[in-house]
């Protein structure tokens, strides 16, 4: 089951991971002051990102 894990990191801010089924780590987040950013930034990720584009910034110019 993918799930956020909140975590405090060393210099004390809030970060979260999101991790996939098998337990890998698939992306980190920023740090946060307070736990209460973090978990808002949980929450506007899982309403908001089910219609995300993909934007490639690898692309070649022509």
């Amino acid at each position: 089951m993918y799930k956020f894990e909140v975590y405090k990191d060393k210099s004390g801010e809030f970060r979260f991971r999101f991790k996939a089924s098998n337990g890998e780590t698939m992306f980190l987040s920023e740090g946060y002051k307070a736990k209460a950013s973090a978990m808002s930034a949980i929450e506007s990720i899982k309403k908001n990102s089910p219609g995300a584009d993909v934007v490639d910034q690898t692309k070649a110019e022509a």
